[in-house]
C-alpha cells in the first residue's frame, strides 16, 4: 500500500528580486513587433505553419507585443509594409530551399526602416524547422539584452500514457510541435536527460519482474540495465556532472531516497522513514529536497547531505505531492480543493528559503511535474483539465503562462 501511495506521489533561480513577488509587465510598456513573411520555394500551408511557431516563440519571450497578422513582403523591400509603419520592430524572413533540399531561412530585424540584425539559419530538413523558430527567438531576445532563454533550445523527453499500462517515451520541442517517439512497447515511465548534451537518458520500466532503472544511449540506440528494485524504481534528477543520481528505492519494501554513483555503481541511502520519501531534487551540490509523508500528509522537506537533520520547507496545503528546486527557490504542487464528487485543483506554487512569500503559479486544473529550466528563467510542467492533457511554461519574471496542447494520450511524467 506505502508502494502504491508512493507511486501516486510521484506520478501525481536566482533574480535580483525576490521571484516569489509578481513581477507583471503592462502590455502597453514593450515595444511591439510585426512579422514580414517573404518566403519562397514553399507551399502556403508549410509558410503559415512557420509563421505560426515564430509567433508563438516570440510571445514567449515575453518582451513585445507581438502582432499575429500573416503578412506578406519582399525580403530586398527598404521600406516596411504600411500595415506595419507604426509597429517599433518588424521581423522579416526569407525561407528557401536550396539544391540540398535544406530549409535555409534569411532573418533581418527592422526598426524604423532600419536593418539593425540579420543572421541566415539553415537545418538539412524541412521537418525540423521549429528549431530554426526557436534559434530566432533566442537570437532576438539576445539582441534585445535580455536574460538568456537558452531553454528555448533544449529538448523535453516525455513519458506518454496511450492506454492501460502502455506508454511511449517522446523527445520533443518545448512546443510539441517537434515529437519523436524514441521507445515504443511496454510500461516505460519517469524518462530523465542522463546529461546536459541531452544525448542520453534514464528511464523505468515496469513490465520485468522488479522495476528496473534503464539507459539509453540515444545516437548508437544501446540500452543498459542499471539498477532494480522491488517495490519501486525512479529516477527523480542527475547531478549537474551526471555522475550522481537521486533515486527512490523499496530495498525492504519501504520507499527512500538513494544516491547512486554512476562511475562506482554503488548506492547509498540518503533517507531512513518509517513512512514515506520520494521524489528528490537537487538544491545545490550537498542539498536536496524531496516529498515525504513525516507530517501525515505529503509536504516538502530538504536535507544537507553531510548531516541527518531534515528541515520542513513548505507550510501551506495539506497534499504537496511534486516539487522542483532551484538555489533558494522551490516550486511546489498543492492540493487546492477537496472534492469527492469531480476533479480536484492541484496548483503550483512558488516560495524562496529566504522569505516567507508564496506565489501562486496556476489557477485551474490539474497543475502537476514542475520542473525549473537549467538557469531558473522559466518552469516547464504538466497540465490536466477537461480531459487534455498540455505542456505549459511559466515565464516567472513576467507573470505568464503559455500552453502547448498534446494532440493525444496523457503525459506521466517528463524532463527538461
Amino acid at each position: 500500500m506505502k508502494v502504491i501511495f508512493s507511486l501516486l506521489m510521484l506520478i501525481s533561480f536566482v533574480f535580483a528580486n525576490d521571484a516569489t513577488i509578481e513581477v507583471i509587465k503592462k502590455a502597453d510598456t514593450v515595444p511591439s513587433i510585426a512579422v514580414e513573411d517573404a518566403s519562397i520555394s514553399y507551399d502556403d500551408t508549410f509558410r503559415l505553419r512557420f509563421f505560426k511557431t515564430l509567433i508563438a516563440d516570440l510571445n514567449v519571450l515575453s518582451i513585445f507585443n507581438v502582432d499575429r497578422h500573416h503578412r506578406i513582403a519582399n525580403y530586398n523591400d527598404v521600406d516596411v509594409l504600411v500595415e506595419n509603419k507604426d509597429m517599433a520592430y518588424v521581423l522579416r524572413y526569407k525561407m528557401f530551399e536550396d539544391d540540398n533540399a535544406a530549409l535555409n531561412v534569411q532573418v533581418k530585424l527592422l526598426q524604423k526602416n532600419e536593418e539593425v540584425y540579420s543572421k541566415n539559419y539553415r537545418v538539412s530538413k524541412q521537418d525540423i524547422f521549429m528549431f530554426i523558430s526557436h534559434a530566432i527567438a533566442y537570437d532576438i531576445n539576445e539582441f534585445m539584452g535580455e536574460p538568456s532563454v537558452a531553454w528555448m533550445k533544449r529538448k523535453v523527453i516525455f513519458s506518454r500514457i496511450i492506454a492501460p499500462m502502455k506508454s511511449e517515451i517522446v523527445i520533443a520541442d518545448y512546443t510539441l510541435s517537434y515529437q519523436h517517439t524514441i521507445l515504443k512497447g511496454g510500461f516505460n515511465i519517469f524518462p530523465k536527460w542522463a546529461n546536459k548534451a541531452q544525448n542520453a537518458f534514464y528511464y523505468t520500466v515496469l513490465d520485468t519482474s522488479k522495476p528496473t532503472l534503464k539507459y539509453v544511449d540515444i545516437k548508437s540506440g544501446k540500452v543498459k540495465n542499471i539498477i532494480s528494485s522491488d517495490g519501486m524504481m525512479v529516477c527523480s534528477d542527475v547531478s549537474s556532472d551526471g555522475k550522481t543520481l537521486l533515486l527512490t528505492m523499496a530495498l525492504d519494501g519501504q520507499p527512500d531516497i538513494y544516491s547512486f554513483n554512476t562511475v562506482t555503481k554503488k548506492y547509498k541511502r540518503l533517507t531512513q522513514y518509517s513512512g514515506i520519501d520520494v521524489n528528490a531534487q537537487f538544491m545545490s551540490k550537498n542539498q536536496i529536497v524531496f516529498i515525504s509523508s513525516r507530517l501525515g500528509y505529503p509536504n516538502v522537506f530538504s536535507k544537507r547531505l553531510d548531516t541527518n537533520e531534515v528541515e520542513q520547507m513548505v507550510y501551506y496545503g495539506r497534499s504537496n505531492s511534486a516539487c522542483s528546486a532551484h538555489g533558494n527557490y522551490i516550486v511546489y504542487k498543492a492540493r487546492e480543493s477537496s472534492n469527492a464528487f469531480s476533479q480536484n485543483t492541484f496548483n503550483l506554487h512558488l516560495i524562496s528559503t529566504k522569505t516567507d512569500f508564496i506565489r501562486r503559479l496556476t489557477a485551474i486544473g490539474v497543475n502537476e511535474f514542475p520542473r525549473f529550466s537549467k538557469d531558473g528563467d522559466a518552469i516547464i510542467f504538466i497540465k490536466n483539465y477537461k480531459g487534455q492533457s498540455a505542456i505549459g511554461i511559466i515565464r516567472l519574471n513576467y507573470n505568464k503562462n503559455y500552453l502547448f496542447p498534446l494532440k493525444y494520450g496523457r503525459v506521466q511524467s517528463m524532463d527538461w
